[in-house]
Order: C-alpha cells, then structure tokens, then sequence
C-alpha cells in the first residue's frame, strides 16, 4: 500500500475528501488538524447543544491510502491540477509496510479492571483468573468500551451497589450506547432491564452485545422506558443530562437510585441545581476530571434525605 499525505486548507478539504473516496479508489481517507500539539491548535467540536466554533481546520492534514503507487501518484496529479494554486500541498507519498493490522488494532485493548472481581473483557483476549464477572465486549460503533472514566465510573458504582439479596426489580439505562451499562446491571441481578437510545445503531449494538454476554434486556428508541424503575442510569453529557432532569427524575421509583455521568467537575453544580426541583444530587465518585452524581429517592413515608446515601 501508499500512503498519500496532502495539506489542505479549510475550503477545500471536504471536496478533496470526498473525491478521494469517491472518485480515486482510496482505500481509506482521514482528516486531522495540520497544526494539533501547537499553540495554533484549533478546537473544533464542542458538546452537545453547543455550536461548534469553525466549520473546519484552517490547515488540516489529509491522508489518503492506495492498493499501489500508480493509483496514489495518479490521485495525487489530479487533487493538484483540480485544486491549482488554492493552498493544497503535496506533503508526501510513501510505501506503507506489510502489517496485521487486525492484530495491531486489538493490541490496543486490553482487558479493563473495573473491580478486582469485574472485567472487561475484549472477545480476543483470556479472563483474569480472579474475574467473577465478565463482559465481552469489543471495540464498536458505539459508545461504551469500558475505557473512559465516565464509563468505569457506572460500572464501579453498579458492581459496589448490587445487592444479591434484593437485586434492583427494574433498571433504566438511558443514553445505552454499547449497551454497557444495562449488561453490567443484568450480570450483577437486575431483573428487567431497558437499554434505550436515540441512535438505531446503539439500539443494535446493545441487543447484540447483550446477546453475546448471555443476558437479557430490552433494546430500543426512548420511548420503550415507561414506568418507574429502582435504577435509572445515564452517561450522556451535561447538557443533555440537564435538559433530561425531568424526564430522568420522573422514572426513578420511590426508594430507587437515580446515577449520571459524564459530567466534569466544574459542571457538578450546574447539575445538582437543575435536578434540585426534582431529586437531591450528590458526588458519589471521580476519576480523572469526572464526576458520578446521584441521589436516591425518598421511600414512602422516609423523611431522610433522598442523597444522604450517595456515597455510601
């Protein structure tokens, strides 16, 4: 294989991109920040609800693969006739050497400690000896590997909270991507468990990744959540987490917990002010510049306060 490595400036790269993909047989086309590790390093993509601050890079880095050298000089020789004195630079064009990239790409996930019992566990590797519980789960489209401390940050909790005794009769997992967190709460005693997402692809993924661990749930758009459950769970982004307060807080039984994620730490109060009206919030746990926030609501006829359990 080549590689062809092309500087292009902002007005041009979806045209150049589009035509290598579409026109000159690459095999495959990525975009990256000419300038990223710099001081002129742009951030491009925001959260969420949030508009993004440029439609593109000023310069970005475009990197084009080719079966030969023929087909990448050839799409080179077209992109600079195309495009004429408009920015586009030739960087380089270069042999990529023979590698299993199958293998290379698996080297970089390894199992994932999330309690010394509880693993994730790539279907390619072996389980620790001391692991209990395992969720086979491999990279995918969808968000959730186990990787991101917003995730280990659920997956802690559910592991630290499952009770064998009186195992949680209903779990919401709101926002499921892979799926991850509903598996997690099934494998610990859940009952009934609902995975809901507004992305079709998650949807599939989490019915399949549940296939795979052996447990059962429901997969679906969100309006399958109905009801009240003992355990709403929801590791989305601030944002939407605060524009879903009601709706979170309305599934969240009496006795029952109500666990978010994937807030920063400087956001914690903006979110325990949103769900005030609703249900107390608490930090319950932090890793690498995140939090997990959560509150239990009240029982029948409890007058403690609904977080006061939080982190116990």
């Amino acid at each position: 294989m080549f590689e062809l490595v092309l500087r292009v400036p902002e007005a041009l790269v979806e045209t150049l991109a589009d035509a290598l993909a579409d026109e000159l047989d690459a095999l495959a086309v990525s975009v990256e920040d000419a300038d990223a590790g710099a001081a002129t390093e742009q951030a491009l993509y925001g959260e969420p609800g949030l508009p993004a601050p440029a439609a593109g890079w000023q310069r970005s880095t475009l990197r084009a693969l080719f079966a030969d050298e023929r087909q990448a000089e050839a799409a080179a020789v077209m992109l600079l006739a195309r495009a004429g004195s408009d920015g586009l630079a030739l960087c380089s064009l270069d042999p990529v050497p023979d590698q299993d990239w199958v293998r290379l790409t698996q080297a970089q996930f390894a199992p994932v400690p999330i309690t010394p019992q509880f693993w994730i566990v790539p279907s390619w590797h072996q389980p620790p000896a001391d692991a209990a519980r395992v969720i086979r789960l491999d990279p995918g489209q969808a968000f959730g590997t186990g990787t991101h401390p917003t995730t280990r940050l659920c997956l802690r909790w559910i592991a630290r909270h499952a009770d064998a005794a009186a195992p949680w009769a209903r779990v919401l997992d709101y926002g499921t991507g892979s799926g991850i967190l509903a598996i997690a709460a099934a494998l610990h005693g859940a009952r009934e468990v609902d995975a809901v997402d507004i992305d079709a692809a998650a949807v599939a993924a989490s019915a399949d990744n549940a296939r795979r661990n052996g447990v059962a749930l429901r997969a679906g758009a969100p309006d399958l959540a109905h009801g009240s459950y003992a355990l709403v769970l929801a590791n989305i982004l601030a944002i939407p987490l605060k524009l879903l307060a009601p709706l979170l807080a309305a599934h969240v039984a009496e006795g029952g917990w109500l666990v978010l994620a994937g807030i920063l730490e400087r956001q914690a109060a903006d979110l325990r002010a949103a769900y005030a009206p609703h249900l107390a919030l608490d930090t319950l746990d932090a890793e690498d510049g995140w939090v997990l926030m959560g509150g239990r609501r009240a029982a029948a006829g409890s007058v403690a306060d609904e977080a006061a359990g939080g982190a116990a």
